[in-house]
């Protein structure tokens, strides 16, 4: 959450500042600034932030925003409402010192009362501002032992960018708990907390580590522990196409990325499917057969839409492999004081690689000595790193708060584990064989649901004018209702709840009414009577119905809106029974008139607890 951007070296610092921080809005879009030094022969700090978006902040900018070092920040708003005061950069009482941060400073009120004892006049409402004060007051004779001196007083976590009018040829940033990278350019430096903000200036990138400090001037860049010592990190040159981080002929990123499903899926899947044992390879995770027949139970963590796949995942697991499995959210699993289990295999899933939430989660394992493989689509994340291995998502970036391609590849990521895991134990030739298949299939199934939009927005432009809706389906089909929910939540605001379709009866049913629809997940299973059974339920008290279901299924005489879909292989039908829900949401929420790749109060990558 927030984006940092800063830059150092022969160009104007505010215009490039500000075009990064564009695309980092995902981030954070509450409130942006940024931060100057120079613009005459004596070095000074000016600072220009504001309520609202980026586009408002360079509108308002003011002509002569000159400097050839800067930094800036758009905000997703932790303490303090979204204002201009509470917007960074954030300065001290003299205005040499300004800060640039991410996360969260958990003693702040404490240090606030101290700093207040001690005659500190704080302006804002942020725990930020803390750290321009303790930076300024710090008699350190080094910009980097400054703010290594005020660090020491920090708990939480942190990513920032400092600029010092006493120390005009550098930009000092830390990490601890959320991402800084260092982009490096012909006598120019960057560092970003994405690479979206780099990528069309360098390709030459530095991941800090948790607990690193770095110094970038013109020239290049100098990485240092807290103690200062020197760690000698260097570049390494990334492999993504710029073009990745722009929505082209789209009218969003989020409808772009629902687009490139079909092109994602098929990129996880190469290379790691093998026909003639029936079973997928998996490079990337440091088990050989007899390792993986010793397990024993598999527990999956995410949080929001990774922890409704997981559900997901964790069903395929049961069904194929026949391992006791399931998902928890991340951010309730390390302070329930978990039991880790050796042998217990962990997953830990994130599209960004950064939820700090399951970072915190895999760090917790990995003290009580448990054994955990991610599932991330950003190689060199945190929990990347963090991780026994992994399995690689290959979903290209994504930018849109809703995500939809990295999901469908942590879906396709966890049938390969199921597969590969089933295949060592009890899962015949044949049935890996017949999945296999299915899996090949699914790129091509899923371009014919995407090509069915017209018709599924006139269903969404109905859902849209409801105010409250309910998803429900069953075994398989509760986990799409979960995420149903959650996307049409997320980007329409509309109330939206998921339940098992087999609870209607234990309470929700009381709720149904002509104003409140159903949207029903009805694949063609062993469940599908049942299913159809709790939909006369419905139907008998006047509740309005979308049924997401096969061609062949009978639904006899409910009066519904019906949506026909492909049929896969019975495990891998939740993937394609999922797709219909990112439509139903996004054409909604485009019906309603909202900002679909930026929704109220959410923001892409969650690095605050």
């Amino acid at each position: 959450m927030c984006g940092i951007v800063g830059y150092i070296g022969t160009q104007q610092a505010a215009p490039l500042i500000l075009e990064g921080l564009s695309r980092l809005e995902h981030r954070g879009y509450d409130s942006a600034g940024v931060a100057v030094l120079g613009g005459s022969k004596e070095a000074t700090v000016r600072v220009a932030k504001q309520a609202g978006r980026v586009r408002d902040l360079s509108n308002e900018l003011p002509k002569r925003f000159t400097g050839k070092v800067g930094i800036g920040h758009t905000r997703w708003a932790t303490h303090g409402p979204a204002n201009d005061v509470n917007a960074h950069p954030h300065t001290d009482a003299s205005g040499d010192v300004a800060v640039v941060h991410n996360g969260i400073i958990d003693n702040a009120a404490t240090l606030r009362a101290q700093l207040t004892a001690d005659g500190v006049d704080l302006l804002s409402d942020t725990d930020t501002e803390v750290l321009a004060h303790l930076i300024a007051r710090s008699d350190a004779e080094t910009l980097e032992a400054r703010v290594a001196q005020a660090l020491t007083s920090i708990e939480g976590t942190y990513g920032l960018a400092v600029v010092h009018a006493a120390f005009p040829d550098r930009i000092v940033v830390a990490r601890n708990g959320s991402p800084l990278l260092i982009g490096v350019g012909e006598k120019e430096m960057l560092v970003a907390s994405d690479l979206a903000a780099l990528i069309r200036h360098t390709t030459m990138v530095a991941h800090l580590e948790d607990g690193e400090i770095a110094t970038l001037t013109a020239g290049g860049f100098t990485t240092y522990r807290a103690d200062l010592s020197s760690t000698h990190r260097t570049a390494t040159e990334v492999d993504v196409d710029p073009a990745s981080y722009d929505a082209g002929d789209h009218e969003s990123f989020m409808h772009k990325e629902m687009s490139e499903q079909p092109e994602a899926a098929e990129r996880v899947l190469r290379g790691r499917l093998d026909e003639r044992f029936g079973t997928a390879h998996l490079g990337g995770l440091p088990m050989g057969a007899r390792e993986t027949r010793a397990i024993k139970r598999v527990k999956i963590l995410g949080c929001g839409s990774s922890y409704y796949v997981g559900q997901m995942g964790a069903s395929l697991i049961e069904e194929l492999a026949r391992i006791p499995a399931d998902a928890e959210a991340a951010s309730e699993f390390r302070y329930r004081d978990p039991v880790i289990e050796p042998d217990t295999l962990y997953v830990a899933v994130s599209q960004s690689g950064e939820t700090i939430d399951t970072l915190l989660a895999v760090q917790e394992i990995n003290r009580k000595g448990g054994r955990c493989v991610g599932l991330v689509n950003v190689v060199g994340s945190a929990i990347a790193r963090e991780c026994d291995g992994g399995i690689y998502l290959h979903a290209g970036p994504e930018v849109a708060v809703a995500s939809t391609k990295a999901l469908t590849n942590m879906f396709l990521g966890f049938a390969l584990l199921a597969l590969q895991l089933g295949r060592v134990r009890d899962l015949s030739i044949s049935d890996g064989k017949r999945l296999i298949a299915g899996l090949r299939a699914l790129p091509d199934q899923i371009t014919e649901i995407l090509e069915r939009e017209e018709e599924i927005a006139e269903v969404a432009k109905v859902l849209a004018e409801a105010e409250s809706l309910f998803f429900i389906g069953r075994v398989r089909g509760f986990p799409v209702a979960r995420e149903g929910a959650q996307k049409f939540k997320e980007i329409s605001y509309r109330h939206a709840e998921a339940y098992q379709t087999s609870e209607l009866k234990h309470g929700p049913l009381a709720l149904i009414s002509p104003e409140v629809p159903t949207v029903a997940i009805v694949p063609n299973d062993e469940l599908t009577d049942r299913n159809v059974g709790a939909l006369h339920e419905i139907a008998a008290r006047g509740g309005p119905l979308v049924v997401i279901t096969h061609a062949d299924v009978d639904l006899g005489d409910v009066v519904c809106r019906r949506i026909d879909l492909p049929r896969s292989e019975r495990e891998l039908d939740p993937i394609l029974l999922t797709i219909p829900l990112q439509l139903l949401a996004y054409r909604a929420a485009q019906h309603l008139g909202h900002d679909i790749d930026k929704p109220r109060n959410l923001a892409k990558s969650v690095t605050v607890e």
